[in-house]
């Protein structure tokens, strides 16, 4: 009787908040990844807030293209914030605990911005994609209002979509552990604390990443099938490395998040032996584009290298030498 009245009991208790633990089986020395981590978070944080002051000062860069690369800056920066200052708490100071609504606003927001940069990225491949079959017709088709309607639809979609992932997760009993081996909310590594049936939260986990992620890529990559098709019909050589560089720097960072956020899915099939690699990817993936986003732009794009010198002071003292 007394066994199952303490199971009852424990039952019926409801954990106040979760303690975040870490990276699982290196929490001995953890505290070492901070420096890098930290390293990395300041320069997404700096070199995204350049390429909104670049293209807000440079009148040249007043185009659709560079209004969506300001776009993304800004989910890059909110999303490496949602994450980061928690992780660097967690490292330095050991505050690990996180009170419960506060761990599922962050499931929400982490879930918004990774399905806003896929959508900025299907707005981009469109953009390039006008660019180069339409090139006559792109000043009439992708004006200001075009970046406009097409960035309200994907915060409207990513918004409403999203909100059933910490509703559902909020809607679970979490009656004893309250230990998750992460750096962060993860919707699954949440949810599978709670002593109640998951499946909806699972299934719903999953639609959401076919519905967004993989529409958004099947959409990204016919985009680039048909840019690849009209460039392959051109005679010039020359006409074809001009029309393929323009999107190339968009192409990067398309396969670059794209095969991020398929290796973060493969890695969980690896949880159970070493678990500390699905958890250490799903930070970085949630870190690396912010901070590199704007350096394959910069490396790969003379307009906005020149901003960049303009913003930096740099062109001046280069024209006097």
């Amino acid at each position: 009787m007394d066994t199952i009245q303490s199971i009852n009991n424990s039952s019926m208790f409801q954990v106040s908040e979760f303690i975040l633990m870490g990276l699982p089986g290196i929490h001995e020395w953890q505290h070492w990844l901070s420096l890098p981590l930290a390293l990395l978070y300041i320069l997404a944080l700096g070199a995204n807030i350049l390429i909104l002051i670049t293209i807000q000062h440079e009148p040249s860069l007043h185009q659709p293209l560079y209004w969506l690369l300001g776009i993304l800056a800004i989910v890059d920066i909110g999303l490496a914030t949602t994450i980061m200052p928690k992780i660097l708490a967690i490292l330095w100071f050991e505050a690990k605990a996180i009170s419960l609504p506060e761990c599922f606003a962050q499931i929400y927001v982490i879930h918004s911005f990774m399905c806003m940069e896929s959508g900025i990225f299907l707005c981009m491949a469109v953009d390039r994609y006008v660019a180069i079959c339409y090139p006559l017709r792109y000043p009439s088709i992708v004006t200001e209002a075009f970046v406009i309607k097409a960035t309200l639809s994907m915060v409207l979609r990513n918004s409403l979509l999203t909100i059933p992932v910490p509703v559902l997760a909020a809607q679970r009993h979490y009656c004893s552990r309250n230990e998750i081996d992460h750096c962060l909310c993860s919707n699954l590594g949440v949810t599978s604390l709670a002593c109640d049936d998951i499946t909806i939260n699972r299934f719903y986990q999953l639609v959401l990443v076919w519905v967004i992620a993989g529409s958004d890529m099947g959409l990204v990559f016919a985009s680039y099938a048909l840019i690849i098709r009209s460039v392959m019909r051109l005679n010039s050589a020359e006409a074809i490395s001009k029309a393929l560089s323009t999107c190339s720097s968009h192409l990067i960072l398309i396969l670059f998040f794209y095969t991020a956020a398929i290796v973060v899915s493969v890695t969980q099939l690896a949880e159970r032996k070493l678990p500390v690699i699905p958890a250490l990817f799903n930070v970085l993936h949630n870190v690396m584009p912010p901070a590199f986003n704007p350096m394959v732009y910069a490396l790969r794009t003379q307009e906005l290298r020149a901003g960049f010198q303009k913003v930096l002071g740099l062109g001046d003292n280069m024209s006097r030498k």
